[in-house]
């Protein structure tokens, strides 16, 4: 869900830069080909995780849910030399459409796809990490927050999408689906936590992004 007017985003990806050609490739044929197509990042959101990743110049990037890869081709836009995206799919019917458009990008060699359960990959994954990026199961994002903290460097990030959940995190929790619940949960953790500062940003689906202070 977007929870900007549709003018409103119209205007905002007007003076947005714009996506590259590959990325619109990969959109296109995400919508076309691809089941829940609305999982992508898209246009927008996308140009803030290239620009949240120029900004951080991560050497190591962990990404929880690839879908079709256009999220991590996002983050590595701003890798240092030497920096690597870790991007983590459990469903392996995607890994050939991944595979195809990190092949005919220039980060052929600066992203690994992990066909893989989640929880097990980042444990095995060493740190420090200098971004995580949280898309997957919403059940499990605390669980992946507790799994990555003290692998995050100081001054690192934790970044998760759909937080706002089509708005249903503000209905009363008795009310609550469980994906909603674990969601607003997550942010609580997020919130309460002295270890982190975050802002909660309203573009797409929700981003939280959460600064690892100690």
């Amino acid at each position: 869900m977007n929870f900007l007017p549709e003018e409103i985003e119209q205007y905002a990806e007007q003076f947005t830069s714009s996506e590259p050609k590959l990325l619109a490739d990969l959109n296109r044929f995400t919508h076309g080909n691809v089941l829940q197509s609305r999982m992508i990042s898209g246009h927008l959101q996308g140009r803030v995780i290239s620009m949240l990743s120029k900004m951080i110049r991560p050497k190591t990037v962990v990404e929880v849910g690839t879908y079709t890869g256009y999220s991590a081709l996002c983050w590595a836009e701003g890798l240092v030399d030497g920096g690597v995206v870790h991007t983590i799919e459990i469903d392996d019917e995607l890994e050939p459409k991944i595979r195809k458009f990190i092949n005919q990008s220039e980060f052929t060699n600066r992203i690994e796809l992990h066909i893989a359960d989640a929880m097990k990959k980042l444990n095995e994954l060493e740190g420090p990490f200098d971004i995580v990026f949280l898309d997957a199961d919403k059940s499990n994002y605390s669980n992946y927050l507790a799994l990555v903290m003290d692998k995050v460097r100081p001054g690192g990030y934790i970044v998760a999408d759909n937080v706002l959940w089509s708005g249903k995190v503000t209905e009363s929790i008795e009310e609550m689906d469980p994906d909603t619940k674990a969601l607003y949960e997550y942010a609580q953790m997020v919130h309460s936590d002295t270890r982190l500062e975050n802002v909660l940003l309203p573009i797409r689906d929700g981003l939280l992004i959460a600064r690892k202070i100690v």
